[in-house]
């Protein structure tokens, strides 16, 4: 009895050994690698700079990447084969010399090819873990290029709306001496002071605005308050408009297609090992049973085998071909939707493209000139001050239009390329203004 105990126990001891180093050396393959994180510049800050540090340390980014890690060990855990089974039984413990002691070793083998159609699942079930992680960065480079073309424009607004205290001061200034020369009513200076109230407030909301757009910027690579200076680069580096043909071809490859269509094959390969389920598995033993009476030791064999009588996984089965065919009208319907995002990004950015360039050539240069002219002429006592402030009120309005319009463009190629997963605007150029 205790030769056999002994041996059972050895036995049991050694699988303990060869099942530990395996356990271990799983664990030390998903472990997640140290990343070394870029520091936030405390100077200029470009669009390349931005977009490393929101790769870094968005956490949004972060978390598919630990899901796209989980997802890889379970890939890894379904290509394990069950464990064996230690038994001992003991019969007639009261009594030494009729006392039947059994020991078993059971393996379970898994018959219908589970195994494989669970490594399938598996793996298809990374491809979409990869894919929605491609679809992330995407989203995050997304919301980056159209928020640091936000601080951009804002910085821009803000020099504006300098500029424009600048010339409502003139203004005053030229009222001023125009009503201490006698030439014109004391309300005429009111109205220049007005005006000139009206743009330093303007000029307070643009510091708001620039201060709200940087700390949304910095929240991309989560950092609280942003460290960068200023962002560096050109707003008048408009985006690329695609050719109708070349959205069309890079539609039909967008990454959250990609991802539905893995979704598809996840869940067909789901159905393909619910219906090997139904296939029972077998399970096997051997051992040795010593028998004090007889004082021998019989060999034991034994043959388990599930009898599918009422369980055949049929619902199991019947759920995972409905699944699949939802995961089709799913795909059918994304097909539809990005197909029409698309072609609204794409016109909406015709466009906008088309009102950047008209108030860069056309409107522009002439409210400045209208303005300016304005000015002059209320110094030289031909116009009035109404004159000047209906013109300062256009010059106004075409500056923030055009500001307006050059943001909503850059979030527009943002949001474009998000969709098509290609880059269809280019990075800012880091020179100075012409």
């Amino acid at each position: 009895m205790q030769s056999k105990s002994s041996t059972a126990l050895a036995l049991f001891c050694a699988l303990a050994l060869l099942v530990g180093p395996a356990r271990a050396e799983t664990y030390t393959a998903v472990n997640p690698a140290v990343r070394n994180n870029p520091a936030e510049p405390a100077g200029p800050l470009s669009l390349e700079a931005a977009l490393d540090l929101a790769r870094a340390a968005n956490p949004e980014l972060s978390a598919a990447t630990n899901e796209l890690r989980a997802v890889e060990g379970a890939l890894i855990q379904a290509g394990l084969r069950p464990n064996p089974d230690i038994s001992a039984s003991v019969e007639d413990t009261q009594n030494r010399a009729t006392r039947t002691t059994t020991f078993q070793i059971g393996q379970m083998l898994e018959l219908g090819g589970k195994r494989a159609a669970r490594v399938a699942t598996a793996e298809r079930g990374r491809d979409v873990a990869d894919a929605d992680l491609a679809a992330r960065r995407l989203e995050v480079r997304a919301a980056v290029v159209g928020l640091f073309f936000d601080v951009l424009v804002a910085q821009e607004r803000l020099q504006q709306t300098d500029d424009l205290v600048a010339l409502a001061q003139r203004a005053s200034l030229a009222a001023a001496r125009r009503v201490a020369a006698g030439k014109v009513s004391p309300v005429e200076e009111t109205k220049a002071r007005v005006a000139e109230a009206a743009a330093r407030i303007e000029l307070n909301q643009a510091h708001a605005d620039l201060v709200t757009a940087r700390k949304r910027l910095a929240a991309t690579w989560g950092s609280a308050q942003p460290r960068f200076t200023q962002a560096e680069g050109r707003t008048d580096a408009l985006p690329v408009l695609l050719e109708d043909d070349v959205l069309a071809r890079r539609l039909e490859t967008a990454p959250a297609l990609r991802r539905w269509h893995h979704e598809v094959d996840r869940l067909v390969a789901q159905a393909e090992l619910e219906k090997a389920k139904r296939v029972p598995n077998v399970t096997v033993s051997g051992g040795a049973k010593q028998v004090e009476e007889l004082g021998r030791t019989q060999a034991v064999v034994g043959l388990s085998i599930p009898f599918p009588v009422f369980d055949r996984n049929q619902g199991n089965v019947l759920e995972a071909l409905r699944r699949a065919d939802k995961a089709r009208d799913e795909l059918r319907a994304a097909e539809l939707r990005l197909g029409a995002d698309a072609t609204q990004n794409q016109a909406r950015l015709k466009a906008l493209l088309a009102d950047v360039r008209t108030l860069q050539q056309e409107i522009l240069p002439g409210s400045r000139s209208a303005y300016d002219a304005a000015t002059k002429g209320f110094e030289l006592g031909k116009f009035s001050f109404l004159e000047v402030l209906d013109a300062q009120r256009t010059f106004f309005q075409a500056r923030a239009q055009y500001l307006k319009s050059l943001s909503d463009a850059h979030r527009t190629a943002a949001e474009l390329e998000r969709v098509l997963g290609a880059i269809t605007s280019p990075s800012p150029v880091m020179a100075d203004r012409p």
